[in-house]
C-alpha cells in the first residue's frame, strides 16, 4: 500500500507551512500512514509545479492534499496552492483514496481584503478516514494521538526538497486560550478548544526530528506561547511548564541552530506581569538570537479594538512592547537581539475610519522617538473567513478596506519607520550566520537564515550553499549584506557596496591600492574581513 502527501503549504493564525518551514499537518499525516505500513511520498506543490507531475499520482491508494490559507500574506519561499490546483491533481487519480486537509478544504482566498468562497467539492476530510484506523488513533485523546502521530512521521522531513535546511513548526497548543475571541480570528473555527501538549511529547517530536537531521524549530501552532501549560480554567500562567519545556529542549538537542516562537498576546503580559515576565526571560536565556514575540495588535484605534473584541488596551501594548525590549534586546556577540516584539496590524475591522490610520501611523512613530525596537511589522487586509462574527456582520453591513488610505499609511510605515528601525535592529557591521539563497536576480542572491519571519538580505554575488553575512545597509524591509570570507574573495559589486567604498575604490582594493580608503573604512574591513593588507 503506498500513499502520496502532496504539501500545498497552510498559513493559518497559529501554524505556518510555506516553505522554509514544514507544518505539523505534514508530519501527523505521514506518521498516520506510517504506522499503518504505507509506502509515504512526500511532494511540495511546486514540486509538481516544476516537474509537471499533475498525472503523476493515479497509481498511489491514497492520494492527500494539505493546504489552505487564512491569514495570506507575501510568500518568498513557495506558491500556496490553489483549489484549482487540487481538482487538477484529483481528477486524474478517480481510483484514489482522497483526502484533503487544511483550510482550503473549507475555504479560500490568496490574498487580504477579500472574502474567502466557500469550498463546494471536497473530498473527505482526514477526521472521516481515520475512523477506519481505530487501533491507533483514539478521538477522545488527541494530545496521545499527537504524540504517536508527531514521532512516527518525523522521517518524513529528509523527502523535502529543501532538507535539511528547514525549520519545522512544532505544536505547543491548540487554540486560544481566551473565553471570547476576535470577530475576524479563524483560529475558535479550526481549533474550539484550548489546551497544551505535555512537556514530554513535545521534547520528545523535537528529539526525534533533531536526529532525523533537523536543526531548526519553532514553537508555533500556538496563538500565545506565554499561555504554555496554563490552568484554563482558572486562567493561572504557568512560568514553570515554559522553563521546564526550553530546558528539555535545549538539553535533549544541544546542537540545534535555532529555537524560536512566534506568538505572544501583549494583554495576557501585562494581566499577568510578574509572571510573564518570568517567563519571557526564560525564553531569552535558550533562545536562539533574531527571535520575536509576533503581538497580533491588529490596530491602536481602541474603537476599533472594542468592536472587534480584540484583547486589551494600547496602553497593554505599550507596556508589553516595553518589557520584551527590556529583557529581550540584549544582543549575542554578532549583534543580532535575542527577542524583540513584531507588531501585526489588520486594515478593513469592522468600525475602522481614517483616524485609525492615523492612529496606527502615530503609534509606530512613538515607538521609534521612544527608542524601542520592533522587529517587524506586518501589515495586511482583512481576508474575511465563513463562520467567524466578522463575516455573518458582513452579511449585513459593507466590511471593505480603504486602499486608497492603506496604500497611503503603508508608504508612510515603510519609508519612516520600517526603514529607521531596521537601523537599529541590524546596524551596519551585524553578522547573519547560515543565510539560505531563495532566488536570484541578476547579480543579486536574495538569501535569509532560518528562523520565524527570518530578514531577507540582498547579497550580490551569486552563490548557492549557506553562507554567514555581514550586514553593510538597510531597505525599507530588507538588509544587503555580504559575505563573510577573506576580501579578495569578494565580488566588485560586493566591495561596491561596505559604506565607505564606490565602484572606483573597489577596483583599487582588487589591486591592492588602499590609498583612498578612509581609516574608518579600513577598520571595517579588518574587523570582518580576513586578507586585509595592513
Amino acid at each position: 500500500m503506498c500513499c502520496v502527501i502532496i504539501d500545498g503549504y497552510v498559513d493559518e493564525p497559529a501554524v505556518l507551512g510555506v516553505p522554509p518551514y514544514v507544518s505539523t499537518y505534514v508530519r501527523y499525516v505521514a506518521g498516520a500512514f506510517f504506522l499503518k505500513g504505507y509506502d509515504v511520498r512526500y511532494y511540495t506543490i511546486d514540486q509538481v509545479r516544476a516537474d509537471n507531475l499533475w498525472h503523476a499520482f493515479s497509481d498511489y491508494d491514497v492520494v492527500i492534499v494539505i493546504g489552505g490559507l487564512t491569514v495570506p500574506g507575501n510568500y518568498i519561499g513557495g506558491v500556496p496552492i490553489t483549489p484549482v490546483e487540487v481538482q487538477r491533481i484529483f481528477a486524474t487519480c478517480t481510483d484514489s483514496y482522497r483526502i484533503i486537509i487544511g483550510a482550503i478544504g473549507k475555504a479560500f482566498s490568496n490574498k487580504g481584503g477579500t472574502f474567502a468562497r466557500e469550498s463546494s467539492s471536497v473530498e473527505l476530510e482526514f477526521d472521516e478516514y481515520i475512523e477506519n484506523i481505530p487501533e491507533w488513533f483514539d478521538k477522545e485523546s488527541y494530545t496521545e494521538s499527537v504524540r504517536k502521530l508527531s514521532i512516527a512521521g518525523a522521517e518524513i522531513v529528509k523527502q523535502h526538497p529543501r532538507y535539511p535546511n528547514i525549520i519545522c513548526e512544532i505544536e505547543v497548543s491548540l487554540g486560544c486560550e481566551r473565553r471570547t475571541f476576535c470577530t475576524f480570528c479563524t483560529e475558535p473555527i479550526l481549533h474550539p478548544k484550548f489546551f497544551s501538549r505535555p512537556v514530554r511529547d513535545v521534547a520528545d517530536e523535537i528529539e526525534t526530528l533533531y536526529k532525523a537531521g533537523i536543526s531548526a524549530f519553532r514553537l508555533g501552532r500556538s496563538a500565545n506561547i506565554l499561555a504554555y501549560g496554563s490552568d484554563f480554567n482558572n486562567y493561572k500562567i504557568n512560568p514553570i511548564a515554559i522553563e521546564e519545556l526550553y530546558f528539555e529542549v535545549r538539553r535533549r538537542c544541544p546542537g540545534l541552530k535555532v529555537l524560536h516562537t512566534d506568538n505572544a498576546n501583549p494583554a495576557y503580559i501585562t494581566n499577568n506581569l510578574e509572571q510573564s515576565m518570568r517567563s519571557i526571560e526564560t525564553i531569552v536565556r535558550y533562545n536562539t538570537p533574531g527571535d520575536i514575540f509576533s503581538f497580533g495588535v491588529e490596530s491602536f484605534d481602541p474603537s476599533v479594538r472594542k468592536k472587534n473584541n480584540i484583547d486589551g488596551t494600547v496602553e497593554d501594548i505599550d507596556l508589553a512592547v516595553r518589557i520584551v525590549n527590556e529583557i529581550g534586546s540584549i544582543r549575542d556577540a554578532d549583534g543580532v537581539p535575542k527577542l524583540l516584539p513584531g507588531i501585526n496590524l489588520i486594515f478593513g475591522l469592522f468600525g475602522e475610519t481614517k483616524r485609525t490610520f492615523e492612529l496606527n501611523y502615530k503609534k509606530l512613530l512613538q515607538y521609534l522617538e521612544n527608542d524601542l525596537l520592533l522587529r517587524r511589522i506586518n501589515l495586511r487586509q482583512i481576508m474575511v473567513f465563513p463562520g467567524t462574527p466578522l463575516y455573518y456582520l458582513a452579511q449585513r453591513k459593507a466590511i471593505k478596506t480603504d486602499k486608497r488610505l492603506f496604500e497611503h499609511y503603508k508608504y508612510l510605515i515603510r519609508n519612516n519607520v520600517d526603514n529607521p528601525m531596521l537601523k537599529r535592529v541590524f546596524p551596519s557591521g551585524t553578522i547573519v550566520r547560515n543565510v539560505i539563497p531563495e532566488k536570484r536576480e541578476g547579480k543579486v542572491t536574495f538569501a535569509r537564515p532560518l528562523g520565524t519571519y527570518p530578514i531577507l538580505i540582498g547579497i550580490p554575488n551569486a552563490f548557492d550553499d549557506p553562507t554567514d553575512v555581514v550586514i553593510v545597509s538597510h531597505g525599507q524591509r530588507s538588509l544587503t549584506g555580504v559575505r563573510l570570507t577573506e576580501l579578495s574573495n569578494l565580488t566588485l559589486e560586493e566591495l561596491s557596496s561596505v559604506p565607505g567604498i564606490g565602484n572606483k575604490s573597489a577596483i583599487r582594493i582588487k589591486n591592492g591600492d588602499y590609498s583612498t580608503i578612509s581609516s574608518e573604512t579600513m577598520d571595517f574591513l579588518r574587523k570582518y574581513f580576513s586578507n586585509v593588507k595592513k
